[in-house]
């Protein structure tokens, strides 16, 4: 029997890390720049295709790293790591490779969801070296609808640097052959041949054959390596050889969802007449204008989800065009209507040209909302850049005569209807990307206008684009809602990237609904939009630090009613306590806090009995009756920030910020600052 010696178990814990860690941890050169040491690499190969069962943590381990270093923009190590991958993949064939395909393809997915150009490239020729590799068995389970939709969105790139966009373009269509070749002559695989990544796919090709400037550079048609007499690869020549290739592996069950987007992208021609036909009729009466519309909005029912690129912008720059000529038409014919005698004559012609604006309108609305959401974000960043605002470069409308003001207020609205039709049913996964600051910022200058009108339909708009899980048919109507959990609310745990997003746009949203709730001419249904914009912030985009920042918001109206510098209305002063009530109920609830729901469910026990008109039931009620004044003095009424600190009080929330009072910040907004009441809590 052999002696136990201590030695082995003791010293520095180096030594403990498990082995594989070691082996991978080693590869990384101290200085990125030296590459991938070969040494290690090979000890690293030589362990993994030795012990075959390590694979999947290796795999883990490797993708641990990647993820760190990429958040981290160590982009040395990024490309180390990839390598890696590689030469693992090629190395590596039995049946524990499957769990480090799924840790290989998770990391390619990160690189793809990047917004750098160089690493979205790294992924995709990762990918491809996967595509080519023959593994021993099928996979059951793995899907590639991911890299169908990401290779295809990267097939539409707009980057600004034109080197920059065909590599981008160019990855794109390689990252889609890849696609093809690992999944077209797998039968368990059959599903790529479904309509919904044909629909992407195809057009994909579609898009970047179209240009036959860029095949006549490439020299040959079809050339199989997409390379063209300068030796660099080009997308036009690329695709080609890409869509020859789907289609030659097509069987013949499959040629039809093949052939049916190409067919459909073609329908882009009779758009393109249709829209030549409108532009020689713009001065015809209304009602044939309004024909030609109908029309269009016919062929884009066939049409919209096989559009190419360009020609999806062309059509709404042609229908907003053309908007603003029926609007300036209508404003032509109510200035001679009050110069007139013909009253009726002139208000027929009028109302001809309504019919004409919602008839764009339902086109442009039905067009964008039938898009790929690539390309619908692309549509909604174009139509918030034609919306009017005033004090920023894209207003370009004379506002000085009431004409002309109510002209520009008519076109605005239909602007925003026709976003709030394309952005229903938008979901991103990303709220940094569905809401980047060129569409926000103008969006909330909007929500800062005299116009109650328009102030609802960018509250809609925001409804659209942040409630992801569908949840707003539950929350209709601002009321104090007895059972939340009943309501079976959709949720997911915030992720990193919209944790960011609250906290660099996060006190932009909380100011506008400050600014937003005290408008004099709001009326019911802003009250309503307003609750459920809170309930839905709160739903999709709040963690601990969030909720603290939506009570002392809560907090800061309620004061602010208290206080009436500013001398508001009696009904608007009511509308936000009742607001305020609602929504601190449903938070209460939502966060599942015990002593905080109990303390608002006093005060509107309370106010049932004293104050019915504090609450949303009573005040938005018809002919309900208001208060001379409201009672300050009688603390039990109002929400108190010292009992809401307390029951928050403990792990999780910093229950302390809650006694600093709110004040509305601007963050990267050109609007002047208003005067803001600054005042404490109530405590």
């Amino acid at each position: 029997r052999l002696p136990v010696t201590r030695s082995r178990v003791c010293g520095c814990c180096g030594p403990l890390r498990p082995r594989y860690k070691r082996l991978v941890d080693n590869i990384f050169p101290e200085d990125p720049k030296d590459g991938l040491s070969k040494s290690d690499m090979e000890k690293l190969t030589f362990y993994a295709v030795s012990a075959p069962e390590k694979l999947d943590r290796i795999g883990a381990y490797l993708a641990e790293r990647l993820s760190r270093d990429v958040v981290r923009h160590r982009y040395g190590n990024v490309v180390i790591a990839m390598e890696a991958l590689d030469q693992l993949l090629m190395a590596c064939h039995s049946q524990s490779i499957k769990p480090f395909v799924e840790s290989f393809l998770h990391m390619v997915a990160k690189l793809l969801e990047s917004r750098e150009p160089d690493l979205q490239v790294l992924g995709t020729n990762s990918f491809v070296k996967f595509a080519n590799i023959e593994e021993d068995t099928p996979s059951y389970h793995r899907r590639y609808d991911f890299f169908v939709s990401q290779f295809s969105a990267m097939c539409h790139s707009t980057h600004e640097d034109p080197e920059t966009r065909t590599r981008i373009r160019v990855a794109g269509i390689k990252g889609l052959q890849g696609v093809v070749r690992k999944t077209v002559n797998d039968e368990l695989q059959a599903i790529i041949w479904e309509p919904q990544h044909m629909d992407k796919l195809i057009p994909s090709m579609l898009f970047n054959m179209q240009d036959s400037e860029d095949l006549d550079r490439a020299g040959l048609p079809g050339t199989p390596s997409g390379a063209g007499q300068d030796g660099e690869e080009n997308p036009a020549a690329l695709a080609e050889s890409c869509f020859r290739e789907l289609l030659g592996r097509a069987a013949y069950g499959n040629m039809n969802n093949a052939v049916r987007p190409v067919l459909a992208q073609h329908s882009h021609h009779v758009i393109q007449q249709v829209l030549n036909h409108l532009d020689t009729h713009k001065r015809t009466t209304p009602r044939v204008r309004a024909g030609i519309v109908q029309v269009l909005l016919e062929t884009v029912a066939i049409a919209a989800k096989g559009s190419v690129g360009p020609t999806v912008l062309e059509v709404f720059n042609t229908l907003l065009k053309h908007l603003r000529m029926s609007v300036d038409f209508e404003l032509g014919e109510s200035s001679r209507r009050n110069s007139s005698t013909s009253v009726s004559s002139g208000r027929g012609k009028e109302s001809e040209e309504r019919i004409v604006q919602n008839a764009i309108i339902q086109t442009i609305g039905f067009f964008g909302g039938n898009l790929p959401d690539y390309q619908r974000a692309e549509v909604m960043m174009f139509i918030m850049g034609k919306v009017p605002v005033y004090g920023t470069p894209c207003h370009t409308l004379d506002t000085g005569s009431s004409g002309e003001h109510q002209g520009t207020k008519r076109i605005q609205t239909m602007l925003l209807s026709s976003l709030i039709m394309v952005t229903s049913g938008f979901k991103s996964k990303s709220m940094a990307a569905a809401l980047p600051p060129p569409f926000l910022d103008p969006l909330f200058s909007i929500s800062l206008m005299e116009d109650s009108e328009l102030r609802q339909l960018v509250l809609e708009i925001l409804h659209n684009i942040i409630d992801r899980h569908d949840n707003r048919a539950k929350l209709r109507g601002i009321r104090i809602i007895p059972n939340v959990a009943a309501l079976k609310i959709k949720r997911e745990k915030i992720s990193k990237q919209d944790v960011a997003f609250m906290k660099k746009h996060g006190q932009q949203l909380y100011r506008h609904i400050y600014l937003g709730c005290k408008e004099e001419d709001n009326v019911h249904k802003n009250f309503e939009l307003l609750f459920t914009t809170l309930a839905v912030l709160t739903i999709e985009l709040a963690n601990e630090e969030v909720v603290i920042d939506l009570i002392r918001l809560a907090v800061a109206l309620q004061d602010m009613v208290l206080a009436n510098e500013e001398n508001m209305p009696m009904f608007i002063r009511c509308g936000i306590m009742a607001l305020v009530a609602a929504y601190l109920n449903f938070l209460s609830q939502m966060i599942a806090n015990p002593p905080f729901c109990q303390h608002v469910s006093k005060v509107i026990e309370l106010r049932n009995m004293d104050a019915p008109y504090l609450l949303p039931e009573h005040i938005f009620r018809d002919k309900c009756p208001l208060p001379d004044s409201l009672d300050k003095e009688d603390r039990l009424l109002y929400f108190q920030t010292s009992n809401m600190a307390e029951c928050l009080a403990g792990p999780g929330y910093n229950a302390e910020r809650l006694s600093i009072p709110y004040v509305p910040q601007v963050t990267g907004t050109t609007e002047p600052v208003p005067e803001l009441y600054r005042g404490n809590s109530l405590e």
